[in-house]
């Protein structure tokens, strides 16, 4: 099995904001920015560099992999709120799960509405005016980039949702990015859960179409929750991530990466390049696709990895 590495970006002041154009019938827009740390020495745990016996590798940022079938080795993954999550949380595991009742949420809300789970940083709920409750919807969760918040991540895909009858479920971050960057589930892991919980007691939801994505932090968020709650979600949209790091492997989701060629924030040979293999060799279904471009999601990879999600097309060819 492939040894245990894990390296984490330490920021050091620097940033860069990558604004998220996405270009569809000849018009651009800026529809999601996200800042991510670009800069910062690369430290590495002491057990990593036994596991190594060399030194870090990375173009000055992350990469991290997870246990199991991608690390073959066992891993301990702290808290950021210690003694305020339950062990289940702290190991990055999910507790919600879909409804099988029939009759949930026959009068549920539809369009854009706030999570209202919490004052402050909190999310949102997109739901297609199309939605039904005797006909069960897919979800995508979708996950912010370091430095965003969950209104930038809706523009990119509403309207997929409003075509597919697909609901959005975007939360936003305890912090400016998601817990396991900074050190170790927890929080995020306990506020997602009680996202999904929401959601599944107000909507009936396929849980043969339930995805987790997300954009640059949130990409390496979806490529880590998705791997440790294989057993939940079905698929995992990547786009542009950095690391991958589950705490453990249960199920086996589907996986869509895409990252541009000329991305100066997370670079591709320091990341997707090193992920993408890694994950095929642990048996993963993906599908892969690089683009000319930066720190960005284009118009067609967007509309590849929902048709990609919603239709089960597979993996490369």
């Amino acid at each position: 099995m492939p040894p245990l590495f894990r390296f984490r970006s330490e920021a050091q002041g620097e940033s860069n904001t990558a604004a998220l154009r996405v270009v569809s019938n000849g018009r651009s827009g800026n529809l999601m920015s996200s800042r991510e740390n670009n800069a910062g020495r690369l430290s590495i745990s002491r057990r990593a560099l036994l596991g190594l016996g060399m030194g870090a590798a990375g173009a000055g940022l992350g990469v991290s992999f997870g246990l199991g079938r991608i690390m073959g080795e066992d891993s301990t993954m702290r808290s950021t709120s210690p003694g305020r999550e339950t062990p289940q949380l702290s190991r990055g595991r999910l507790g919600a799960r879909p409804l099988e009742v029939k009759t949930a949420a026959a009068t549920a809300s539809t369009g854009l509405q706030q999570l209202k789970l919490e004052s402050g940083r909190d999310g949102f709920i997109y739901v297609p005016a199309a939605y039904r409750a005797e006909r069960p919807a897919p979800l995508m969760l979708m996950l912010h980039g370091a430095g965003g918040n969950a209104r930038h991540s809706i523009p990119l895909l509403q309207r997929f949702a409003d075509r597919e009858g697909l609901i959005l479920l975007v939360p936003d971050s305890r912090g400016q990015t998601w817990d396991v960057i900074n050190g170790g589930y927890g929080p995020d892991v306990a506020y997602i859960d009680r996202a999904l919980e929401q959601t599944f007691s107000r909507y009936r939801i396929d849980p043969a179409r339930l995805a987790i994505g997300g954009f640059s932090d949130g990409a390496s968020y979806a490529l880590s929750l998705g791997a440790t709650n294989g057993d939940l979600f079905t698929h995992v949209v990547a786009f542009s991530p950095g690391f991958m790091s589950p705490a453990s492997e249960h199920g086996s989701p589907a996986v869509f990466i895409s990252h541009g060629t000329r991305d100066a924030v997370l670079p591709i040979a320091a990341c997707s390049r090193k992920i993408v293999p890694r994950v095929k060799r642990a048996g993963y279904k993906v599908r892969y696709r690089e683009f000319d471009g930066a720190h960005t999601v284009p118009a067609e990879i967007a509309v590849e990895a929902i048709d990609w999600f919603l239709k089960d097309v597979g993996a490369d060819s």
